[in-house]
């Protein structure tokens, strides 16, 4: 009697037959489908200990069986061609895998249980068995390593120990087989894991990407407004298409005759800039509606910044801008500045060049950062024919071919060389070509904002629409 099998009452002259305990053998079965090996293809690693079988016990026959529910499967077979399998009769390997120790029937005909086995009864004539069991660590019995000669013989302890060696060094490589396996499917799991991060991560993106897009499209007007004599046009770019930038602007009525316009840029970027931004816009255009006074309304845009609890610490620079309409055409222009980088004034010169002017108020000191902060403000002609430039730092910021900042100079100096017409489209249309000259684009977010008097040969009242890229979506650097 074993651990796993109970002896039935045998016949008269008959070998108990062990019957296996079902709970035993449902936990040996469990223990088979671990090493999953069932009708896998033939290994040279247990075909080898097939063969040594064979030579070291002089038969004609050595195999390496597993032993699953209703059949033995032989997983090496010396000198069985053809044979897969068999039905799980007793008296063989279903009977060996029930024993702690090897079985050794010397002469299956005088065995009364083997006997009716059919690789005895049957063509092969099977007429000497031994057999050990393969044994988990954990004592469950897979299969075994058997021996068998079509004449009766007889073996010696040291034989039976040598079987039991074979048995042993089977189980090594089934174990090594199953460390390999566990191998392959953790690494087919990380990688799984992996990927299901990396899908999840790229929808993350596009979903921050929608959502940032979706939010910078509240912060920017969707289209400027048709001004009667002045033509305008905007461009706006994000440095990355994940975050909110900070830049901001628009151009609006102010009264029945008068027009506002600001650009500005808020320091950071993400949900956090967003917010003064939107307070800042928003601001502004009240502001502008009380008292349109440029310096009283970054005054007053300073005081929000300051008092608001969302705006954090977070300061803004801005240009603020008044038009009022003259009779004679043209416009007067009310400009203040807070802390940002000057607006340039241009006009046609008489040598085809272009006449360029940076509208630079004395003072003018950053926006939400001291309660006492002055700001200053200039007032000159926007006359038929001429135009105004606005930016934020991203442009002047921006890296040229020589790796040098691109900075007022350099913007200067590329606005005096145009020689294409002097209107707001035209100047948008070759400051972009000139952003896209970068060899990295802009490290930064960039707003652009022109605008031009008509000629005087344009017919009086005529509103020229704006042209806008922020209509639609903000556009970006591309970069992450």
């Amino acid at each position: 009697m074993t651990q796993q099998a109970s002896a039935a009452h045998p016949a008269p002259g008959r070998r108990p037959e062990l019957v296996p305990d079902p709970h035993v053998e449902a936990a040996r079965i469990e223990a088979v489908r671990r090493y999953d090996i069932l009708d896998t293809p033939p290994d040279g690693a247990f075909d080898r200990v097939a063969a040594m079988a064979a030579r070291l016990f002089d038969v004609p026959v050595a195999t390496v069986t597993i032993v699953d529910t209703d059949r033995i499967w032989f997983k090496a077979a010396h000198g069985l061609e053809g044979v897969k399998e068999i039905g799980r009769d007793p008296g063989l390997c279903g009977s060996a895998i029930l024993r702690d120790d090897a079985l050794v029937i010397p002469d299956t005909l005088r065995d009364p249980l083997a006997a009716d086995n059919p690789l005895v009864a049957g063509e092969m004539g099977v007429r000497f068995y031994a057999a050990a069991p393969i044994i988990t660590p954990d004592g469950h019995r897979l299969g075994t390593v058997n021996v068998l000669d079509t004449k009766p013989r007889s073996i010696t302890e040291d034989d039976t120990a040598t079987l039991a060696d074979l048995a042993a060094i089977v189980l090594d490589e089934m174990e090594l087989r199953l460390s390999a396996l566990r191998a392959l499917r953790n690494e087919q799991e990380r990688r799984e894991v992996e990927r299901a991060a990396r899908e999840r991560a790229e929808k993350d993106k596009s979903a921050i990407a929608a959502f940032a897009s979706t939010l910078q499209r509240t912060l920017l007007p969707p289209a400027l407004p048709v001004v009667p004599g002045l033509e305008l046009a905007c461009h706006y770019r994000t440095a990355s298409v994940h975050d909110v930038g900070g830049d901001f602007y628009d151009v609006f009525p102010v009264d029945g005759s008068r027009w506002a316009f600001f650009l500005g840029d808020v320091c950071g970027k993400g949900p956090e800039a967003a917010t003064v931004t939107a307070l800042a816009r928003h601001t502004l255009r009240v502001a502008a509606q009380i008292d349109p006074d440029p310096v009283t309304v970054l005054s007053t845009l300073n005081t929000a910044l300051l008092t608001d609890v969302t705006a954090g610490s977070r300061f803004c620079t801005a240009l603020f801008g008044l038009l009022a309409p003259r009779e004679v055409g043209g416009f007067t222009v009310t400009v203040a500045t807070g802390g940002h980088p000057p607006a340039y004034h241009l006009r046609p010169d008489d040598s085809g060049a272009v006449w360029v002017k940076a509208v630079r108020p004395k003072g003018g000191m950053l926006i939400g950062a001291f309660s006492q902060a002055h700001f200053a403000q200039t007032t000159f002609l926007l006359a038929p024919g001429e135009g105004l430039f606005l930016y934020t730092d991203g442009l002047i910021e921006a890296r040229t071919t020589q790796d040098a900042m691109l900075g007022e100079d350099g913007l200067t100096g590329f606005l005096h060389q145009r020689t294409g017409p002097l209107t707001a489209t035209a100047l948008m249309e070759d400051a972009v070509t000139l952003l896209a000259s970068m060899p990295d684009g802009a490290g930064d977010d960039v707003a652009l904002l022109a605008l031009s008097v008509s000629a005087p040969e344009t017919a009086p009242g005529t509103g020229l629409a704006a042209t806008a890229h922020t209509t639609a979506a903000p556009e970006h650097f591309g970069q992450e």
